[in-house]
């Protein structure tokens, strides 16, 4: 599996590629200023995208949708939920957006599976695969960082209980790749993050 990721804007919101090698791929959250890098990394990897998927709707994870959709002319799939966090500054067309839901999404060759975590926001979600070579990896947002987690939108315990739930039940080698910051493992956090003591985890 081929994996691109670069930060963009200036909040550094990390922003993926996925292939399963060449070909078509996958945008995960085109955010401000992504645009450009997003076109260059395609270049650089011969890749063609056939959708963008975003793990929540803030600014610095999908205002970047409505310029890359409408020059490949890919969806953005986001979940229900955080539709009403799309500004104008987004550009993205009401009918360009898929609804995520719970469960495996398949695209570009890819399977991958989608989690709703919510707490970030009311609509944020987690997106697991697996590689052909059996390595696995979570691009988690901004629920769960390297030795942190995300700020939550209302009750504090629920980001926290769907960490518990849907992401430290993975496998410790778990890649995390997180929304801000450097990549990590499941095994990593279940040891040191100090956020998750309360998880079971």
């Amino acid at each position: 599996m081929l994996v691109v990721g670069f930060p963009a804007g200036p909040l550094e919101a990390n922003c993926y590629l996925l292939a399963p090698g060449g070909g078509e791929c996958v945008i995960v959250d085109p955010g401000e200023e992504a645009a450009e890098p997003i076109e260059a990394a395609l270049a650089e990897h011969g890749l063609t995208p056939v959708a963008m998927l975003a793990t929540h709707g803030h600014p610095d994870h999908v205002a970047s949708a409505g310029e890359v959709g409408a020059r490949h002319g890919i969806p953005l799939y986001l979940h229900e939920a955080d539709r009403p966090l799309l500004g104008q500054d987004a550009g993205q067309r009401k009918d360009g957006i898929v609804p995520l839901v719970d469960g495996p999404l398949r695209l570009a060759g890819l399977e991958i599976t989608v989690s709703g975590t919510p707490g970030h926001t009311a609509g944020s979600v987690v997106f697991g695969l697996t590689s052909a070579e059996g390595g696995r990896i979570v691009l988690t947002g901004d629920s769960l960082f390297a030795g942190s987690i995300g700020r939550s939108s209302g009750d504090g315990g629920e980001l926290v209980r769907s960490l518990g739930a849907k992401v430290m039940t993975l496998p410790d080698d778990t890649v995390v790749l997180p929304g801000h910051g450097p990549a990590t493992t499941i095994g990593q956090e279940r040891a040191a993050n100090p956020f998750l003591a309360g998880t079971g985890a």
